[in-house]
C-alpha cells in the first residue's frame, strides 16, 4: 500500500484479500462473530436519510443459526432485538477508535470520521445575494441562506432540550429535523425530500446550468473556438486538425529571438488575412500594433529582438482539446495543432472513447495556452500519449475501433498474401513514407516471392531493428476454440495453438506467429491487450508510435 508506484488493481487485490480475511474474524475477549451492516429501507422515516442497521445475529456461524431458529419458537425469551440502528454518534465514535494502522491497511487516505458531518461550510454572500424588491425596501433572501438559518434554529432547539433535560423523544425529533436540514442543504432532490422548494448545493453545481458547465467551462473567453467535429484517420492520436479560418483568429504571443525573427518577419508581411500570418505586434515598451491597418513591409523591417508578435496557430502548436460533459479528467487532453482546410474539427477516431464523442453533430471546445510554462504543462501532464490509460482501473482507453479493428481482422487472415511492390507500398503507409522499414524474409519464394498478412502486421509492431520494442503475447480472441480434451489430459501448448478459427493471437518479439487480431488484442478495456503491454513493458510513446501505424490500414 505504501509503494508509490503500485497500480491501482494492485491495491485493490490487497485490500480484497484484507477484506476477505477480516469477515470470519471473532472477538478477541469474548469470541463473539460479528453481524453484518447493511442498508435498510424501513428505518427512512426515521431520519430522512441513508439507514445503516447491524444485524448482530446475521452471521454464517452454525452456533447463531440455532439461536435463531430457537428464538423464532420463543420470542419472548428474546429480552433485546438483534438489529440496531447506526445512528451517526455511534458511526463517529467506531471511526474515532480506528488506528492509523488499519486506515492504512483499508486504502482510506485519511481519518474515517471526516465522513461524518460535523461542520458544515457557510459559502460568502456573493454566492447567494439578496434580491431587493419594492424599491430597496424589502429583500428576498436566497435558499441556501434560508436553509442555513434553518440548520442554526434546530441546533439551537436540540441545545435548549438537552440543557433542560426534555424527554428522549423530543431530542430525537430535533434530530431528525436537524438531519433533513443539512440533507437538503447538500441535495434537495434527495428521496425523503421530495416536495422541497429550495435549491441545495449539488443542484447549483451539476447539470448544464450549474456552475461547472453553465459558468466556468461554458462562459466565452478569448483564444477559443468551437465547432463541429469530424474524424480523420490520416491524423496521430496526438494532433487536431484546426480550420484555417479559425487559425487566423487564434492567436499565440510568440517573443522575436534570433531564431524566429525571419519566420515571424514573414508572419508580419502576410497580416491577418492570409495563413500563416500574424495579428498584432506588442512592441517593448508595450505599445499595440494592429497589422491591418499598419504598413506591414515597414513593420517586419523595424521588428526587434524582445518584441511580441501575435501570430496565428501554425502546425506543432500546442492547444486543449474538450467535450462536454467534462466528467473525468480525460475529457480536456492537450494535441498538437495540425492547420487543414474546411470547417470542422478533426482527429482520429481512436481518442472517441476518452471524450465519449461520435460524429452525430457534437461539437468540442478548444483552447490555446499562451504561455511557455502553460503550453509545457500541458504537453507533459495533459498530453494524449500521457493519458492512454484510465485512471479509474488503469485500463486502456485510447484504443483502435472501428475500422482499423476490421482491416486489422482482414489483413491478418491465412490466405492473406502480397506481392513485393504491394506489400513494399502497405509498408510505406505506416509511416507516412518517411520511416526505414526493414522488409522481412517472404513466406513464399516460388514461383515469385509472397508476403503474408501476418508478417505486414510483424512489422507494424516493429519496423526496423533499430526500434527496441520486443512484443511478447498471447490472447485468446472471440473466434477461439479449444480442442476437445483427450483422454482428461492436459492440453498441450501445440494443440492451445492450433485453433481452428485461427483464433489464438501469439506475439514473440514482435512478430505474429498466428491468430487473427481482434477487439481483444487491439480494442479497450483488456488489460492484457497489444497496447496496454506495450505501455507496461516499454512506455506510452511506442504504443501511441504503435496506435500511428495502425490507423493506416483502414
Amino acid at each position: 500500500m505504501r509503494n508509490p508506484r503500485a497500480e491501482v488493481l494492485h491495491k485493490s487485490a490487497i485490500l480484497s484479500k484484507v477484506r476477505d480475511k477480516c469477515r470470519p474474524c471473532r472477538c478477541h475477549w469474548c469470541g463473539y462473530m460479528n453481524g453484518k451492516l447493511t442498508s435498510n429501507a424501513s428505518f427512512l422515516f426515521l431520519i430522512g436519510g441513508l439507514a445503516i442497521v447491524h444485524d448482530c445475529s446475521k452471521t454464517l456461524d452454525r452456533t447463531t443459526e440455532e439461536l435463531r431458529s430457537a428464538l423464532s419458537h420463543k420470542k419472548e425469551k428474546l429480552s433485546f432485538p438483534s438489529v440496531h440502528l447506526l445512528d451517526p454518534q455511534t458511526v463517529l465514535a467506531l471511526f474515532t477508535r480506528m488506528t492509523d494502522e488499519d486506515c492504512e491497511l483499508l486504502n482510506l487516505g485519511d481519518r474515517p470520521e471526516k465522513l461524518i458531518i460535523t461542520e458544515i461550510a457557510v459559502p460568502p454572500v456573493p454566492i447567494r445575494p439578496s434580491v431587493f424588491v419594492g424599491g430597496n425596501k424589502m429583500s428576498n433572501e436566497d435558499s441556501i441562506t434560508c436553509i442555513l438559518k434553518n440548520i442554526v434554529a434546530a441546533n439551537h432547539i436540540i441545545k435548549e432540550a438537552l440543557k433542560k433535560g426534555e424527554s428522549p423523544v423530543n431530542c430525537f425529533n430535533s434530530w431528525q429535523d436537524l438531519q433533513l436540514q443539512v440533507i437538503e442543504y447538500i441535495n434537495s432532490d434527495a428521496p425523503s425530500l421530495s416536495d422541497s422548494q429550495h435549491r441545495g448545493l449539488m443542484q447549483r453545481l451539476k447539470g448544464k446550468t450549474g456552475r461547472f458547465r453553465g459558468n466556468l467551462s461554458g462562459k466565452r473567453t478569448e483564444y477559443t473556438g468551437r465547432t463541429v467535429i469530424s474524424p480523420d484517420p490520416n491524423l496521430r492520436i496526438t494532433e487536431v486538425a484546426i480550420p484555417v479560418l479559425m487559425a487566423q483568429v487564434l492567436t499565440y504571443p510568440e517573443r522575436v529571438s534570433y531564431h524566429n525573427i525571419e519566420k515571424l518577419r514573414q508572419c508580419i508581411r502576410n497580416g491577418p488575412n492570409k495563413h500563416p500570418g500574424a495579428n498584432f505586434i506588442i512592441q517593448s515598451d508595450g505599445t499595440k500594433l494592429h497589422l491591418k491597418y499598419a504598413d506591414r513591409r515597414i513593420a517586419a523591417q523595424d521588428l526587434k529582438y524582445g518584441c511580441i508578435v501575435e501570430r496565428h496557430l501554425e502546425d506543432g502548436d500546442i492547444v486543449l482539446f474538450n467535450r462536454q460533459p467534462s466528467l473525468h479528467r480525460m475529457s480536456i487532453m492537450s494535441h498538437r495543432a495540425r492547420i487543414m482546410p474546411w470547417r470542422t474539427l478533426r482527429f482520429n477516431e481512436s481518442v472517441c472513447n476518452p471524450y465519449n464523442a461520435d460524429f452525430d453533430g457534437d461539437e468540442m471546445n478548444l483552447h490555446v495556452p499562451q504561455t511557455e510554462e502553460a503550453r509545457t504543462e500541458a504537453f507533459m501532464l495533459m498530453g494524449v500519449q500521457n493519458n492512454l490509460c484510465t485512471p479509474k482501473n488503469g485500463e486502456i482507453l485510447v484504443a483502435s475501433t472501428q475500422d482499423f479493428l476490421t482491416s486489422s481482422f482482414l489483413v491478418t487472415r491465412k490466405d492473406t498474401f502480397y506481392d513485393r511492390s504491394y506489400f513494399t507500398l502497405l509498408c510505406s503507409y505506416l509511416g507516412d513514407a518517411m520511416e526505414n522499414i526493414d522488409l522481412p524474409t517472404p513466406a513464399l519464394i516460388k514461383p515469385i516471392e509472397l508476403w503474408t498478412g501476418k508478417q505486414l502486421f510483424s512489422v507494424l509492431v516493429r519496423p526496423n531493428v533499430c526500434t527496441k520494442v520486443f512484443l511478447n503475447l498471447t490472447v485468446e480472441e472471440k473466434i477461439y476454440m479449444k480442442l476437445k480434451e483427450r483422454d482428461k489430459k492436459a492440453i498441450t501448448v501445440l494443440e492451445e495453438t492450433m485453433c481452428p478459427n485461427d483464433g489464438f493471437v501469439y506475439f514473440q518479439n514482435s512478430e505474429l506467429l498466428c491468430g487473427q487480431v481482434g477487439k481483444k488484442t487491439l480494442g479497450n478495456g483488456n488489460n492484457e491487450g497489444m497496447f496496454s503491454v506495450l505501455i507496461r513493458d516499454y512506455n506510452s510513446h511506442a504504443a501511441a508510435s504503435c496506435m500511428n501505424r495502425l490507423a493506416k490500414f483502414r
